[in-house]
């Protein structure tokens, strides 16, 4: 499929007006960015509304004391939330996004975006019912800082991470920016799983060894 017609690649733009949809491919652009590239950071403002093609981008925030707590991430055929709200709430951004793997996204300029929201309806509720999707998923974040055990979240996240294999390749610090506490606590936590017998952790990557343990544990995710 010719990445003109990218509009066809996204189900929820499957209505669009033929006027809108050829106003949306003529003035976007597509953007490809390696592994690594950092896509915005606090304080920028949004010049463009991206939707990813493909790839995967984690957005996360970091406190002033340097903790770090990934807020979510952007995988092909979605689109930024906070970017979203930025560009709507004509705000900076206070986050960072930076792309996980290779990536291939459409660039649709600040101009046109604010002019295709306000003439089409179809556009409109993409936008919106994305956004009203990720902000549920927010709202979970809050819940599982806020109340859920770490041991609980921890173990969640491990099985999530992992997918189908049972070796993930990350570092302790990296697991605590994905649960939004510190190094140590996860290091401590994780040696509990090992002395159970569930994972076993080495430098930069761990092994889930008692993967049912883990997800009666976290609640039979």
């Amino acid at each position: 499929m010719a990445v003109d017609h990218w509009t066809e690649r996204f189900p929820g733009l499957a209505g669009l007006e033929p006027e809108r949809c050829r106003q949306l491919e003529e003035a976007s652009r597509i953007l490809r960015l390696p592994q690594g590239s950092r896509i915005f950071g606090p304080g920028q403002s949004p010049g463009s509304y991206l939707l990813l093609l493909d790839g995967d981008i984690r957005v996360s925030q970091t406190s002033e004391g340097g903790r770090e707590i990934v807020l979510y991430r952007v995988s092909a055929g979605e689109s930024c939330a906070l970017t979203t709200v930025c560009l709507l709430g004509d705000d900076d951004y206070q986050a960072e996004a930076i792309a996980e793997t290779d990536i291939e996204a459409v660039a649709i300029p600040r101009s046109t975006f604010d002019d295709v929201i306000a003439r089409s309806p179809v556009f409109r509720r993409f936008v919106f019912a994305a956004f009203s999707h990720r902000v549920t998923d927010l709202f979970k974040l809050i819940d599982e800082v806020a109340f859920q055990r770490m041991d609980v979240r921890l173990a969640a996240k491990l099985v999530e991470l992992a997918g189908a294999s049972d070796t993930l390749v990350l570092t302790h610090q990296q697991l605590a920016a994905e649960l939004g506490t510190a190094r140590e606590v996860v290091s401590r936590q994780l040696h509990e799983f090992q002395r159970r017998g569930w994972v076993t952790s080495a430098r930069g990557s761990m092994t889930i060894d008692n993967r049912a343990a883990l997800q009666t544990l976290a609640g039979g995710v």
